[in-house]
Formats: C-alpha cells, sequence, structure tokens
C-alpha cells in the first residue's frame, strides 16, 4: 500500500529519469554531430525560408537579379568564346580576401566561366540570405553562414577536373603530385586514428625549442604553475609583468622558439617576468569554475609574484580567455579596494560580447544545452570538438586550401612553431566552460554588470588603472571591434593598438618581420570614446612590430630600473626548472 510520501516522490523521480534519458541521448546526439547542435540550423533554415515565402518583394528582387545575372554571363560567355583561348577579363570580381581565383590561369577558357558562374552564384545567394523582412538576427546569420559553407564546398577549386593550377601541375609532373598528396592523406588520417600529433611536429619539443626561455617553477596548485623568469639584464624594472594565458591554449604561445617568444623580449628589455602555467584538465577536475580560474589561477599568482617582489605593484597582462579573466579580476580587485596592479594589458581579449563575430553563431541555447549534455558525461571539452567550430569559422583556410595545396598539388608547407603549438591541444572543465558560455557569451553578464565573483556582483566601471590593448585585423575569436568596447566600458586610460594579422599571428610579432604594421591611439581617462570606425580613421598607421610600443608603455608606467629580485623566495622557493610539468599533460 502506497504512503502520502511515497506517492509525493514518484513524480520526482519521473521527471529524473525522463531528464536523464534526455541528456544522455542529447550527448550522443552530440558524439555523432560533431558536438554542433541540428536543431539550430533547422529552425534557421525555417525561420528564414517563411519569412522570405511571405515577402514577395524580395522575392521579386532576387528574381530580377538572377535575371540579370544570367545576362550578365550570356554576355561574358559569348565574349570569351570569340576571344579565344588566351586569358580573358572578369565579369566580377572576388571579393578582395578571396585568393581561391588569384592565379592567372582561372582567366582562360572553361575555367573562366567555371569561377566567374561560381563567383555569381555566391552573390545571389547572399543577396538571398541577407535583409529578409522579420527573420531573427541569430538566425539570419546562422543561415547565411551555413549557404557559405555549402557554397565553399562546391567550389570549382576544390575539383580536379575544374581546377586548371592542379590539371597544370598534374601534367607537368606525371601525377606524381597526386601520389604525394594520396601520401600525405593517409599519413593524416593514420595520424587522427591513433591521436598521434600532426606530421612535423617532432621537430619542435617543448623545453628544446619551444618554452625554452630559462626559469624555474615557484608555485604549484591544482590549477596552475607559476615560472619565474631568470633575469638576462643587469637591472630591471622594479614592478613584475605578470602574464595571464588563456587556458584554451598551451602557455607557451607567448614563449615559441627564441626568436619568436614575447617572454623572451620582454626580459631582454629589463622587465622581471612571471607567467602562468594552467593545468590541462581531465575528468577530475570537471567541477573546477571561474572562480576556481580566478582564485587559486589568478591571484594564487598574482599573491606570490608580490611574495617575490615585496612592496611592488604588479603589470597584469592577459591574453584571449586569459584577458577576459584579467578584466574580471581586475574588477574585482577594484570593488574590494584592492590596488596591487600597476596596469593591466589585454591582448585580443574581448570584455563586451554583444558582438563576438562568426563564433556568436555557435552559442545559443541549444548548441549549448548539447555542449552541457556531453560534458556531464566526459567531464571536459576536447580540443577536437573546438577544432571543428574554428575550422569552419575558417573553411578556406584551413580546410579547402588543405585539400588543394597538400593533396591535390602535393606541397605540405614546412611545420613552423606556431603551426606546432596549435597542434598541442588542451582540454575545458565543464563547469567552467557552462559558465563561460553563459555567463559572457550568451547573457553577456560582464559588460551589464550582472557577472558575479564570490557571491558580488563586479563592474568593468571601476576599472581606474591605465590599459594597454591589442586587437588584430582578421581575428575570428576576438573580433577587433568586440576588443575595443572597453572603451565604453571603462573609463580608464586606454591605449588601443590594431595590429594587423589574426588571433594568433597578430600577437606573435616580433620586430623584425616582413609586412608587419599597426595603428595606435591613446584615450586619456574620463575621455569620450571615439567609434571603432572613427578611431580606425583617425589613429595614425606605424610600420614594424607593435612589441616595442608595448614596452614604451610598460616603461613610462614603471619605475626606474633596480638588481632583479631573487628567484623564489622562502614562502615559494624554486621547484623545478620551466617549462614544468603541467605544460606536458596531454
Amino acid at each position: 500500500m502506497s504512503t502520502p510520501d511515497s506517492a509525493a516522490q514518484a513524480p520526482n523521480a519521473t521527471e529524473q529519469a525522463a531528464t536523464a534519458l534526455d541528456a544522455a541521448f542529447h550527448a550522443a546526439l552530440a558524439r555523432h554531430s560533431g558536438s554542433m547542435s541540428l536543431a539550430s540550423p533547422w529552425l534557421a533554415g525555417l525561420d528564414w525560408a517563411m519569412h522570405l515565402a511571405l515577402s514577395p518583394g524580395k522575392r521579386l528582387a532576387l528574381a530580377q537579379l538572377a535575371w540579370q545575372q544570367g545576362e550578365q554571363f550570356a554576355r561574358y560567355a559569348t565574349e570569351c568564346l570569340m576571344a579565344g583561348p588566351g586569358p580573358a577579363r572578369q565579369c566580377v570580381e572576388p571579393p578582395a580576401r578571396d585568393r581561391r581565383f588569384a592565379d592567372p590561369e582561372w582567366l582562360r577558357f572553361p575555367f573562366n566561366l567555371l569561377h566567374q558562374g561560381f563567383l555569381l552564384n555566391e552573390q545571389w545567394w547572399q543577396q538571398a540570405t541577407s535583409e529578409v523582412w522579420g527573420v531573427e538576427k541569430h538566425h539570419a546569420d546562422l543561415v547565411a553562414f551555413g549557404t557559405r559553407q555549402w557554397l565553399d564546398m562546391f567550389s570549382p577549386g576544390n575539383l580536379l577536373p575544374a581546377n586548371p593550377v592542379v590539371l597544370h601541375r598534374t601534367l607537368q609532373e606525371h601525377g606524381l603530385n597526386l601520389l604525394r598528396g594520396a601520401s600525405f592523406a593517409q599519413d593524416d588520417l593514420q595520424r587522427a586514428s591513433t591521436h598521434e600529433p600532426a606530421a612535423g611536429t617532432e621537430a619542435f619539443e617543448v623545453g628544446r625549442d619551444l618554452a625554452c626561455t630559462p626559469g624555474e617553477v615557484v608555485l604549484q596548485n591544482r590549477l596552475i604553475e607559476l615560472i619565474q623568469y631568470r633575469p638576462t639584464t643587469a637591472q630591471v624594472h622594479p614592478e613584475p609583468v605578470l602574464i595571464v594565458p588563456a587556458w584554451i591554449m598551451k602557455y607557451y604561445i607567448l614563449d615559441l622558439s627564441p626568436g619568436n617568444s614575447l617572454i623572451r623580449y620582454l626580459l631582454d628589455q629589463g622587465h622581471t617576468v612571471f607567467c602562468i602555467s594552467w593545468k590541462n584538465p581531465t575528468e577530475a577536475e570537471r567541477d573546477l569554475a571561474m572562480d576556481d580560474y580566478i582564485e587559486q589561477g589568478f591571484e594564487a599568482a598574482l599573491q606570490a609574484v608580490q611574495t617575490i617582489c615585496p612592496a611592488q605593484k604588479v603589470h597584469a597582462a592577459g591574453y584571449c580567455l586569459g584577458g577576459t579573466l584579467l578584466a574580471i579580476a581586475a574588477a574585482a580587485l577594484a570593488r574590494d579596494g584592492r590596488d596591487e596592479l600597476a596596469s593591466m594589458t589585454l591582448f585580443a581579449a574581448q570584455t563586451d560580447f554583444s558582438e563576438p563575430g562568426e563564433l556568436g553563431l555557435f552559442i545559443d541555447e541549444s548548441q549549448l544545452s548539447l555542449l552541457e549534455a556531453q560534458m556531464a558525461q566526459t567531464g571536459t571539452l576536447s580540443a577536437g570538438q573546438m577544432a571543428g567550430a574554428f575550422q569552419m569559422l575558417r573553411s578556406n583556410d584551413l580546410l579547402w586550401s588543405r585539400l588543394i595545396n597538400e593533396y591535390m598539388l602535393g606541397e605540405r608547407p614546412a611545420m613552423n612553431d606556431l603551426m606546432a603549438w596549435n597542434a598541442d591541444a588542451t582540454r575545458m572543465p565543464a563547469r567552467m566552460h557552462s559558465q563561460y558560455l553563459r555567463q559572457l557569451f550568451l547573457n553577456n553578464d560582464l559588460a551589464a554588470g550582472r557577472y558575479r565573483v564570490k557571491g558580488h556582483t563586479v563592474s568593468l566601471t571601476s576599472l581606474r588603472l591605465p590599459v594597454f590593448m591589442v586587437g588584430t585585423v582578421t581575428d575570428h575569436v576576438a573580433p577587433w571591434r568586440s576588443v575595443y568596447k572597453l572603451h565604453h566600458l571603462s573609463p580608464a586610460e586606454i591605449s588601443f593598438v590594431l595590429t594587423n594579422g589574426g588571433h594568433n599571428a597578430g600577437i606573435v610579432s616580433p620586430p623584425g618581420h616582413a609586412h608587419r604594421h599597426y595603428q595606435c591611439l591613446t584615450r586619456s581617462a574620463d575621455g569620450a570614446a571615439l567609434s571603432a570606425d572613427t578611431w580606425q580613421a583617425q589613429a595614425p598607421q606605424v610600420e614594424g612590430s607593435w612589441w616595442p610600443a608595448w614596452r614604451d608603455w610598460l616603461g613610462a608606467h614603471s619605475g626606474a630600473p633596480v638588481a632583479p629580485p631573487a628567484l623564489g623566495a622562502p614562502e615559494h622557493p624554486v621547484l623545478y626548472p620551466a617549462p614544468g610539468h603541467y605544460v606536458m599533460e596531454k
């Protein structure tokens, strides 16, 4: 006979079973869909299709455009047939950044017709997926992105019989290029199946070729190792530099080979440098939260740095996700009336996520619930799951160009230090990653003043310390206009640099490399914030690397040089040499 208590508990048990079943089903979906939501693109496509069906004016305009393009292409084809086999003009120019059809071979018949027809088709679909009345913006962006992915897949350059450059090479080498490409493909498939690193990475060993700047680990806890680097100058500025890299990547992006090491550069400019090396989390760290990354990460490192360099404020610098964490931690310090920081530097780091760029295409409730279900089973988000999204954002550069260059032309690029670092992937703990995506990307709590550290809200308006920021022109992860938004959130003095390059190559920009340039302009404390476009129009352009500009800025906010501090302290003794143990974890 059932009791009232058991009857009351029955629905709860049923609900728990239903929730567990849904979570297991969504986790299975994630495993078979590359961790990408299947519902989001369908909902977006339905939203677009229904509203396009309800927009007769738009459909009429698209029909007229198709007719005009058909006439344009017919005239161009007739002109090409009458002109003979020589190079022809283009009836439509490709976008400035589109290098797929740059080779002169594409101007010869019939390949000119193939690629010009493809570009006209791209133009039509761009119009078809934009400015449709009533379509929700996220859905419109997702449909436009998905359409580009499908079009890129069927580009004539990706098909051997339709690619004149590949055909010419094949005839020239009697097919040896295809044999080389097949061997490259076989090697890549084998390495992927056995989870081996990319070919050529064996020439770049961490501690020998990469992350080889001399230093000592002076702190280890559950989450970080703190590296103090050996000085290279007789005197140093008294304020140490603490670097907070992102834990979505290994820290040595800032300490690649000696000629590409920002850390070594800082040492040679007379700075005492500390850097956090994050633990590569496993299932055991699944419950680490954002507060843990602040307390056991940044704050633990800051306390150790101030113990080793007593009575000195600290220049803190954060990269990507590490920069976002640094901004949050700095706002918490300001909230609590603490002034340990002399300055803050942010490299390609967002604080306002209202316009996060194309990465925002993968951030919605459907996508996050799928990831959370999968992470609930695995405890972490793997590097492979993240790599898929980044490849889609730059499919022409990371996927299709590789298909052509390596597997068709038989040209495998030589491995370099940045590529080897990129292959050394990390994971993300489930709880932290869910908080990061929901509170920052989805809800934009930090910019809105809703983000909580240790139970209390923090506000970027409380940041008054000098700030140096770097954005990169072609950044797909942290678009520079999004990075720039801190100007509208904080009254601090902000020196903003916009450099050419992308999220990684724009930051790893040592002096002496060709084709480097940047813009720089300082907004005074409490000064008016220019719009991003106005800033870009007014900021003077400088040739060369931005690293010396940061060096000069740090020097202007530092004291006169003194003798270097000792390595470690009684409370933080030297434990073992850099690069430490955590960076070696796979």
